[in-house]
């Protein structure tokens, strides 16, 4: 940031403004679906905030436009969470063999969507405990979404993007006796199976391998194999759906009796810097493919910890994915 560049912006030059926010323009969008949970209430968020930035350029001090954008991200993600009762509940039985879980500790949120490929994010600060692909990852965002609103910003702002606890004080408007009580509870609070050295690392042979297999299985409706691959105690999820499958076999299971019968498609991509599936199913009126879903896997060392599968329209337009394709 240049002074020159500011005080074009505090005078009304769009262009200007543009210019300065444009470089924490990935990183905001990031922040807010860390603490919403959901990839289009980010975004709305983010626009809101920055009309607001805009609108308050002139009274901003040049001090830190990063923490004076993330104070007012921050800010506006906590008045969204206090209104979201406003959100429809989901309503339903769960399916024959899966566990009902609803909103609580254990499932996941409904409101959960996947992130589009990974964060382009700037080093977090020394006092960071997640690094970039941990705090990225689709279970740490759905366990953030079981804490209260002020203890999620809290542990995003220290310990994701590792500002100091004075400066976290500053930017949710209260004492650092406050910030470091929350972050206390929050710790407690946050599932804490931690595992980052068993995930193979992104696009290496070891993942590769895993989500070959995986797939090759699933079209083949492999029972066996498809547990082999699946962890102990993998779990199946599919936000909105309030029902969960647990276990390697209760899990096969599940995938081979829904598309038993069934020619499968996947196109691979990413999703919260984890390995993901687009699976197309063939439609039986027309010669094209119709898009199911999308699967995001967690894997860990040579195995699927987790599946959580993601249906709609949007989703997949999100990601660039049409929702038909030609069979040739």
């Amino acid at each position: 940031m240049t002074e020159a560049t500011l005080a074009l912006a505090q005078a009304g030059d769009g262009d200007a403004f543009r210019e300065l926010i444009d470089p924490h323009r990935s990183e905001l969008q990031a922040h807010c679906y860390r603490i919403l949970g959901s990839v289009q209430d980010a975004e709305d968020v983010l626009q809101e905030a920055l009309l607001a930035a805009w609108r308050s350029i002139g009274r901003f001090d040049g001090r830190s436009l990063r923490a004076w954008l993330y104070r007012i991200a921050t800010n506006r993600c906590l008045n969204y969470l206090r209104g979201q009762s406003r959100r429809p509940q989901p309503a339903g039985p769960p399916d024959h063999g899966a566990h009902w879980t609803g909103q609580g500790r254990g499932g996941e949120p409904w409101w959960l969507e996947p992130f589009p490929g990974a964060v382009d994010e700037p080093v977090p600060g020394p006092e960071a405990r997640y690094d970039a692909r941990e705090s990225i990852a689709l279970s740490f965002v759905a366990g953030l979404q079981h804490l209260p609103p002020q203890q999620r910003a809290v542990l995003v702002l220290r310990d994701v993007l590792g500002f100091p606890a004075a400066e976290t004080a500053a930017i949710l408007g209260t004492t650092q006796a406050a910030v470091n009580s929350a972050l206390i509870r929050a710790r407690a609070a946050l599932p804490s199976d931690r595992r980052p050295h068993e995930v193979p690392a992104p696009r290496s042979p070891a993942e590769t391998s895993v989500v070959d297999r995986f797939v090759s299985a699933f079209q083949r409706f492999d029972l066996d194999e498809l547990v082999a691959l699946l962890t102990d105690d993998a779990r199946l999820t599919m936000p909105p759906e309030p029902a969960e499958h647990r276990g390697a076999g209760s899990v096969a299971r599940f995938l081979v009796h829904t598309h038993l019968g069934q020619e499968l498609k996947f196109l691979p991509t990413r999703a919260n810097g984890q390995p993901a599936l687009v699976l197309y199913v063939p439609d039986p009126n027309a010669p094209i493919w119709r898009a199911s879903g999308l699967i995001v896997l967690t894997l860990r060392a040579d195995r699927v910890q987790a599946l959580t599968r993601f249906a709609g329209p949007s989703i997949l337009a999100r990601f660039g994915y049409p929702r038909t394709l030609p069979r040739g």
